[in-house]
């Protein structure tokens, strides 16, 4: 399995941060597959594949260039640098650029486990993939952009509250599948058979949600590390406006259930406007509401004020969920 020793001054001191080359590099990991894996996905699919295979056909460079980038199970790392905190699209991207020609090829290889096709057997490659993950960006990622980053936003502050509840550990083994916290410093970032990588003192470690479901780690040198995980489903799949049980809806009022069944997953105010597009005044209502019937309740979280719902509030959305699964 892959572990990383990290001590538990480097692994106070981490942080959940955004990155827009991340969920670049994330929705192009989905295009490659073409496959979605909520309604969302599809739907966000539907609009966007075609135009990425049209690019891929217009570059006899590219589809290889993708398929051997992402490999078989190791990512070539020029392709896909660990972002800094608060660091641009823009310039993460130019550090894809920047990369040699030769290093770019020996990192194919190992993503490869062998020799590069002929066609990539070029100097160009850095150049060509910055191309290939800018047109991502702006085609695909940028139009929805501020939607997803309140999205990926609401999951940040509902990991940082869970580590004040539970622990680093209880966050480190919900990241995504393979990753869990071992005890004695060992962090497992996945079930390959790769060698123990120990993090330095000093050393950054970050953390990145993205809204596709996928995920990945990588670092830069010993100085930075990362691991890029999926936002919370529940987050994610607003892309695709998950529905509301009808029962639920039928009894509370469909924005009024719509809230409740997105607060499974601890939310403030502001990022239940930005997900569901209610204004603040028709949300503070329905929150009100919701607290008087003792289905929700709230708690402050750093700067931020959390709702969630309360144990009565998860038996009345279970119970909607089984009205509709009877009617169906």
């Amino acid at each position: 399995m892959g572990l990383w020793q990290i001590d538990t001054d480097t692994l106070a001191r981490s942080r959940f941060v955004l990155s827009p080359f991340a969920e670049t590099f994330a929705s192009l990991k989905l295009l490659h597959t073409g496959t979605g894996g909520h309604p969302g996905e599809e739907a966000w699919l539907r609009t966007h594949l075609p135009g990425y295979r049209a690019r891929l056909a217009a570059d006899p460079v590219a589809a290889p260039l993708v398929s051997a980038a992402l490999g078989a199970g190791w990512i070539a790392d020029f392709f896909c640098p660990t972002s800094c905190a608060g660091e641009s699209f823009e310039a993460t991207v130019a550090r894809v650029r920047a990369a040699g020609a030769g290093q770019a090829r020996a990192d194919l290889r190992v993503s490869l486990r062998g020799p590069l096709p002929a066609v990539l057997e070029r100097d160009d490659l850095p150049v060509r993939a910055a191309a290939l993950l800018t047109y991502v960006w702006e085609e695909t990622v940028r139009p929805y952009w501020e939607r997803r980053r309140r999205v990926l936003e609401a999951d940040v502050v509902a990991r940082t509250a869970r580590v004040g509840q539970g622990g680093w550990a209880a966050v480190l083994d919900s990241l995504r599948p393979g990753t869990r916290w071992l005890g004695e410093s060992r962090f497992q970032i996945n079930p390959h058979a790769y060698p123990v990588r120990e993090i330095a003192a000093g050393a950054e470690l970050l953390f990145m949600p993205v809204t596709p479901r996928t995920g990945w780690a990588s670092w830069e040198g010993r100085e930075r590390y990362a691991v890029v995980y999926p936002c919370l489903g529940v987050l994610a799949e607003e892309h695709g406006r998950r529905p509301v049980p009808a029962g639920l809806g039928a009894l509370l009022g469909g924005a009024r259930a719509r809230l409740l069944v997105l607060l499974g997953t601890p939310m403030s105010t502001t990022q239940l406007v930005a997900v569901t597009g209610q204004g603040l005044g028709s949300v503070g209502r329905h929150l009100k509401v919701l607290l008087g019937a003792g289905l929700v309740e709230r708690r402050r979280a750093g700067r931020s004020v959390l709702y969630s719902r309360t144990a009565a509030g998860d038996v009345i959305v279970e119970a909607g969920s089984r009205s509709d699964t009877w009617r169906s």
